[in-house]
């Protein structure tokens, strides 16, 4: 099943290009926000399964295009992001030492919505493309095996990031808890809909050119030993958000007025904007092509507040 929140929050099953309105299905679902109302479900699906399908089954189908889709997860509990979880096909000798950080709730946008790029120092800002799974039950120092029983479902996530912050070593919070920077959706896909999320390709575009295309199969901690890290140091509760980490060799630098659209396989599209306000530019190189050309790391800005003297 697909759950999407539309218009002014109501809550819908996606089937095909159409929409159902179910809000009436939920309505005994004790909230105070969208966000409660969603983790409300998760932690109820299996008593509202039914009932949601066969509100569906009985409803006006509305057309997709005619909607505003909302974030499905407006503000989750927790965002937990895996840190270089990939073995960048092929090309490390290792894999990293397993890793994570917490992203700010309050950075999540959806649908339509526009990831802004703050008037900062930062040598480039990025969006990361990943697979995000959605917590279905309390993960409390679960067993790899068991990684199954505490997913519910799974949504594209784009990881924003402000490469070279500064001072040095005091990165992960001013790079990736901006505003605007957790950007998700279209919807959630219940798990049983995605078979093996460990072999989904994952591609996103930036005003139409293919930027990144791996596959998950890459990463270098597989999706039940990243549940089992992560449940050993805190619990995940109904709702919580945990981004499985991304490929960096397609990574480019995002900059006013893109448009990006991210689509891990099976889960819809995710189509934002970008603004700058400081109207910044940067090479449109991939990290593979700036490799190609002897430069290490993300592309250095070229024009606007901030740009180097001598890059």
């Amino acid at each position: 099943m697909k759950l999407a929140f539309f218009d002014s929050y109501r809550l819908g099953v996606v089937r095909g290009d159409t929409i159902f309105d179910v809000s009436s299905v939920v309505q005994d679902i004790p909230h105070v926000g969208p966000h409660d109302l969603m983790r409300g479900l998760i932690e109820r699906f299996d008593a509202y399964r039914g009932r949601l399908e066969a509100a569906a089954d009985g409803g006006v189908p509305i057309d997709l295009s005619s909607v505003q889709l909302q974030a499905p997860l407006p503000k989750p509990g927790n965002i937990v992001c895996m840190a270089v979880n990939y073995m960048e096909d092929g090309t490390l000798a290792e894999a990293p030492a397993i890793n994570a950080f917490h992203k700010a709730p309050s950075g999540v946008i959806g649908p339509g919505g526009t990831m802004v790029l703050p008037d900062m120092p930062a040598k480039t800002f990025e969006g990361e493309a990943e697979l995000a799974l959605v917590i279905g039950k309390r993960a409390h120092q679960v067993p790899a095996e068991n990684w199954r029983d505490h997913v519910f479902g799974y949504v594209n996530f784009i990881d924003g990031s402000a490469r070279g912050t500064v001072p040095d070593k005091n990165n992960y919070f001013q790079m990736k808890s901006r505003d605007t920077f957790a950007p998700i959706g279209p919807w959630i896909v219940t798990a049983d809909e995605i078979p093996d999320p460990q072999s989904l390709q994952v591609r996103l575009w930036v005003n139409g050119e293919l930027k990144q295309d791996f596959n998950t199969s890459d990463m270098a901690h597989k999706i039940p030993r990243c549940i089992e890290w992560l449940s050993h140091i805190q619990a995940l509760e109904p709702g919580d958000v945990v981004a499985t980490g991304t490929n960096h060799r397609g990574l480019n630098a995002f900059q006013d007025g893109d448009a990006v659209e991210l689509e891990v396989e099976g889960l819809g599209r995710l189509k934002i904007g970008v603004r700058d306000d400081l109207k910044r530019t940067w090479p449109r190189d991939t990290r593979v092509d700036l490799m190609a050309k002897g430069v290490k790391g993300p592309a250095i800005q070229l024009t606007g507040k901030y740009a180097p003297v001598n890059p």
